[in-house]
This record gives structure tokens, C-alpha cells and sequence, in this order.
């Protein structure tokens, strides 16, 4: 049988169909190089953390409080506790461990040339990490929205959560909070892994980032749009103060939000793939 008929039917090299079987595969080895290595223990703890403190204050506050204080605290104080600390604190560190490992990780590992030796397309091998990246957070930390949120109303039993969830406004808000971390994950993804492919020593311009999302609240109307957390804030189901030293400025809408992050992240997961073609690797200046 002729070499002509053997490969008729499989898809040649530079097309779509070979690029997805390539990513497909980059993805698999990614995600259980995120979720299962020792630099995951981290995301673990991270993810742990918002749901441990919220089981104790529920334990405190359930004892020792009636239901209708509970039901006020409850009310108020999950949207801070997700701003402050799981979105703007867990989504974002967690996601910056994550992808700054995809491949700093894999340059202090020396293992990044094993890639580079293979047929694969830089482009191909950066979309696949980022794509295992955005899967790895979202699983860890989108689960931790859930449990958190659902933990607030363990004391009202099962019948007062399903009474929430499917008569009020729970189903709602817990897939807008859902939704909140998945683009977190995605934009704070995107920053991260350009991070990593360009900086040996990511921690101080991660200070800065982290200082800019929190103190953004105190930026002009026009400098705001440039903070992930602008666009996050505003789809929150439940409003919060920014406090009397806020500058006020109008929030953009939700399809604004929504498709400005998908973009933000597109131009930066594009500018990785066109900087990752001039990347070398040099393990001496690690």
C-alpha cells in the first residue's frame, strides 16, 4: 500500500483539524500537570480557604443568632465576602499561581525545551496551556462560589435552601457570582500567562496588579476601565458601598462587561502567541 493512500485521509500539517488534535493533547497534559502536581497544593489551600472561614462564622452565627439576624447577615454578608475576598484575593492570586506556572513553572522545572523540540506551533502551545489554565481555576475556584454560597444557608436546612434557590432569587444570583469567577479566571488568566512568558521575576508587577484592582475604586472614571474588577463589579447581583472616599462613575452594562473581558483576554492571549514565537529558553539565567 503507497504512502499516498495511507495519509489521503489524515489532516496535514498547518490545518485546523491538526491543531486541535494538538491542542486537545497539550490541554490533557496541562491540566493534570495544574491539578495534580505539587505546585497545586497551593490552588487547593486557596480554594479551601473562603470555604473554611465561611463553615465557622455559619457555626458561630447559627448558635448564637436568631434566624432573622441570620437571614439579614446572610443577605449582606456574602457579596462582601465574595468581592473582597474570594474574587479580588482567591480568584486572583489563584489564578496567577496557575497560569505564571504554565510556563515559569515549566522553565524552572527545565522542562520547557521538551515542547519546543516537538512539530507543534507556539500559537498551538500557548492556546492549550491557556485553555488548561482557564479549566483548572474555574473547576477549583467555581466550585468554591458555589460551596460558599450554598453554606450560608445550611441552617435553614434543605427546605429553606430549596425554598431560596427555586422561589427567590438564590438560582439567580449563584450563576451571576458562578459567571463573576469564570471571568476572573479568564481575565486574570490572560494577564498572568503573558506574565510568564515574558517576565523571570513576575511577584512585583503581580504587587502592582493586585494594588490597581483594589484600590481602583479611587481611579478617575477613565482609568477605571482599565481594572478587571470595573467590569466584574459590575454584574454583581448585590450592589456594595466602595466606602465615602469612592470616585463615582457610572457602571458599564452587562454586555459590556461580558464581551470587554472576552476581548481584553483575546488581544492579551494574542499578543502571548506572537510574543512566543521570539521566545528562548536560557536555564543558566534562572
Amino acid at each position: 500500500m503507497s504512502a499516498e493512500v495511507l495519509t489521503r485521509d489524515l489532516p496535514q500539517p498547518g490545518t485546523a483539524a491538526l491543531w486541535a488534535r494538538q491542542i486537545g493533547a497539550i490541554l490533557r497534559f496541562e491540566l493534570v500537570r495544574t491539578l495534580f502536581s505539587r505546585r497545586a497544593i497551593l490552588l487547593y489551600l486557596a480554594a479551601l480557604a473562603p470555604v473554611g472561614l465561611l463553615l465557622i462564622w455559619v457555626l458561630v452565627v447559627s448558635t448564637f443568632e436568631s434566624k432573622q439576624t441570620l437571614a439579614w447577615a446572610t443577605s449582606r454578608f456574602f457579596p462582601e465576602l465574595y468581592q473582597g475576598l474570594i474574587l479580588r484575593t482567591i480568584v486572583f492570586f489563584g489564578s496567577l499561581w496557575a497560569f505564571l506556572n504554565l510556563f515559569r513553572g515549566e522553565v524552572l522545572d527545565r522542562s520547557l525545551h521538551y515542547y519546543f523540540l516537538t512539530p507543534v506551533r507556539r500559537e498551538v502551545l500557548v492556546v492549550g496551556k491557556y485553555i488548561a489554565g482557564v479549566i483548572a481555576t474555574v473547576a477549583l475556584f467555581g466550585t468554591t462560589t458555589l460551596a460558599c454560597y450554598l453554606l450560608l444557608y445550611v441552617p435553614y436546612g434543605s427546605e429553606g435552601i430549596q425554598n431560596h434557590l427555586l422561589g427567590g432569587p438564590g438560582l439567580a444570583q449563584l450563576l451571576t457570582y458562578w459567571s463573576i469567577t469564570v471571568l476572573g479566571c479568564i481575565g486574570y488568566g490572560a494577564v498572568a500567562l503573558l506574565l510568564s512568558l515574558r517576565l523571570t521575576n513576575p511577584i512585583l508587577p503581580a504587587i502592582f496588579l493586585y494594588g490597581w484592582e483594589w484600590l481602583h475604586f479611587l481611579l478617575p472614571a477613565a482609568l477605571k476601565k482599565l481594572s478587571v474588577v470595573h467590569y466584574l463589579k459590575a454584574l454583581s447581583p448585590v450592589p456594595i458601598s466602595e466606602g465615602p472616599l469612592a470616585i463615582v462613575s457610572e457602571p458599564p452594562p452587562a454586555w459590556v462587561s461580558v464581551g470587554g473581558l472576552l476581548v481584553f483576554a483575546a488581544v492579551l492571549l494574542t499578543l502571548t502567541c506572537w510574543l512566543s514565537r521570539k521566545m528562548e529558553i536560557r536555564y543558566g539565567d534562572e
